[in-house]
């Protein structure tokens, strides 16, 4: 049973999990065991990853209004900074089938009963936080750019953004700050949530653990976060079909860097 202890792990203390070194092989061969893991039963991995593409067709057509027009870019980028805790069910899947156990997609849902689902909930409001913030962000850079009177209409808004200089301003600015703010998210939770559900550690220290990971491994992680910026991108065309597809590779690529990464001790 989950105990509330999200400041550290269970025995009151703050864990500091070894962390390797690792090369572009390494990132290389995690991205290839995460297809391994996909193809093993890709319908059970597609029919649990279709609440991707559906999210984003509804967080598409509730900003279509008007009003909500300059969100529509904000809010499918930003959907991609939660995605390190909607994927957690393939983190599961991925370690039970490490381990010999049934990973079958219904074991995607055992998240629910890990003693440390607090620290995970936690770390999840915090990718929260940082949702809410960009959006914030990106609707203020917005108002200051092109006032704060709504698009009359989607032609008008597209014309706006892609045919004049304010757009260009708005464009450069806005991917700047999307930059900070999924950066901010690459470095603190790059493994935070495999480790949670590998070791009961506590927030705190899943967050450390994948900042530590980050400035140990700088270069094979901001390839790693090229490459899940990347297949988001691909997996977005056409109307975020192939996130079905490209979202449980990438959970599954996620397990696989955690192992190589963190050292097990337990060992």
């Amino acid at each position: 049973m989950a105990s509330f202890h999200v400041m550290a792990g269970p025995d009151a203390t703050v864990a500091r999990p070894a962390i390797r070194r690792i090369g572009l092989s390494d990132v290389r061969d995690a991205l290839a065991r995460g297809v391994e893991d996909f193809r093993a039963k890709p319908s059970h991995y597609v029919f649990l990853s279709l609440i991707y593409p559906i999210c984003g067709v509804v967080l598409v057509t509730w900003s279509s209004g008007a009003d909500m027009l300059p969100l529509i870019f904000p809010l499918v980028a930003g959907f991609a900074l939660l995605g390190p805790f909607f994927a957690l069910g393939l983190y599961e899947i991925s370690r039970r089938r490490e381990r010999g156990m049934d990973a079958s997609w219904r074991h995607a849902l055992a998240v629910r009963h890990s003693p440390a689902l607090p620290s995970i909930l936690a770390v999840g409001a915090m990718l929260m936080v940082l949702f809410v913030a960009w959006l914030v962000f990106a609707q203020m850079l917005y108002t200051s750019i092109f006032g704060p009177e709504p698009p009359q209409s989607l032609a008008l808004f597209l014309a706006s953004v892609f045919g004049s200089e304010n757009g260009l301003l708005l464009m450069l600015a806005g991917n700047a700050i999307g930059f900070c703010f999924a950066l901010v998210v690459l470095a603190t939770t790059v493994i935070a949530f495999p480790l949670l559900l590998d070791r009961d550690v506590g927030a705190v220290a899943a967050i450390e653990t994948s900042l530590r990971a980050t400035l140990v491994n700088p270069v094979p992680i901001a390839c790693w976060g090229l490459i899940v910026a990347a297949l988001l991108v691909v997996g977005t065309i056409p109307l975020f079909v192939g996130l079905a597809v490209i979202m449980p590779i990438l959970g599954h690529a996620t397990w696989h860097l955690y192992r190589k990464i963190v050292v097990d001790e337990r060992v």
